[in-house]
């Protein structure tokens, strides 16, 4: 039976102390427990930023890439290996700006993977610059009369394209953002979780601005209907609502019919790559190669 110190990590956080991310971690800890995953059947992938650094403090699989590239790398593991549970630890600036076309195509594509967006609605990583959710007119360390364009809504975006799965949470409720991050993982094709993870340092509002701001979706909201989940997607710069939003019809997920000329085994296992072979192929690809003058 899996337990939550199975999950542990030595490493040493690099998170400020007191930071929301904290909740978040505690959080997406207790969803994978009470979903009975183990460390060996769950692989995080992340790029660059404060979000990024979320499955180092794990003892789960990890991939840890570019800035803005974790989901195509994320779509690729389910691909070959769907056995995994695949989860994409990202921050608002890494998902939407930098990966911003990868988060719209995979939006077309419906891989069977969760995407949890740390939204603190800045730079933080890079010390309180605006990133695509900063509301307008907002002061920044940089925009320094104020942003000047509009945020991105790509909570609604997501709906608009038929997304299985979008959700808010907000990492000052670990118990709330648990329950949420534990349907979204359970729910087949792309599931998106978007949690209001407030900076201490360098964000613009206290946790407890956003704590007044958040609010459970009312009751007898239904999450099918879409008109209802684009007026909660935009509900305005100060005000949060809380829960699953939308549930999409289902649809083909990309890459479940991979395995259909392989008897029914993953990609994955066709051809097993041991570290040799790895280093080999590497050093096919190294200039100069030996004997070449550079």
């Amino acid at each position: 039976m899996t337990k939550l110190e199975d999950y542990h990590s030595s490493a040493e956080s690099q998170w400020c102390p007191g930071c929301s991310n904290f909740g978040l971690l505690t959080a997406l800890k207790r969803s994978l427990v009470s979903l009975g995953k183990a460390p060996h059947e769950v692989c995080l992938v992340s790029g660059i930023g404060q979000a990024a650094k979320l499955p180092h403090y794990t003892s789960a699989n990890l991939f840890n890439g570019l800035h803005g590239r974790a989901i195509p790398v994320a779509t690729g593991i389910a691909a070959a290996q769907p056995e995994l549970t695949v989860i994409v630890t990202t921050g608002d600036g890494d998902a939407y700006g930098e990966g911003g076309n990868h988060f719209l195509h995979a939006l077309r594509r419906n891989p069977d993977i969760t995407v949890v967006v740390h939204n603190n609605l800045i730079y933080a990583l890079t010390k309180g610059q605006g990133s695509p959710t900063t509301p307008l007119g907002e002061h920044t360390r940089l925009q320094f009369s104020g942003v000047t364009e509009e945020p991105i809504q790509m909570l609604a975006t997501a709906i608009v394209h038929e997304a299985p799965f979008v959700a808010r949470g907000f990492a000052g409720d670990i118990d709330g953002l648990s329950d949420l991050l534990t349907q979204a993982i359970a729910h087949r094709g792309f599931s998106l979780v978007e949690v209001i993870q407030p900076c201490i340092i360098w964000g613009a509002h206290p946790v407890d601005w956003y704590r007044e701001r958040t609010e459970a979706l009312p009751e007898g909201y239904d999450p099918r209907d879409r008109d209802a989940a684009l007026s909660v997607a935009m509900p305005g710069p100060d005000r949060f609502p809380l829960g699953v939003i939308y549930e999409g019809p289902e649809r083909a997920m990309f890459a479940e019919d991979y395995t259909k000329g392989t008897g029914g085994r993953p990609l994955a296992t066709l051809s097993p790559i041991g570290k040799d072979t790895i280093e080999e192929r590497l050093a096919r690809l190294t200039w100069p190669r030996k004997g070449e003058r550079s």
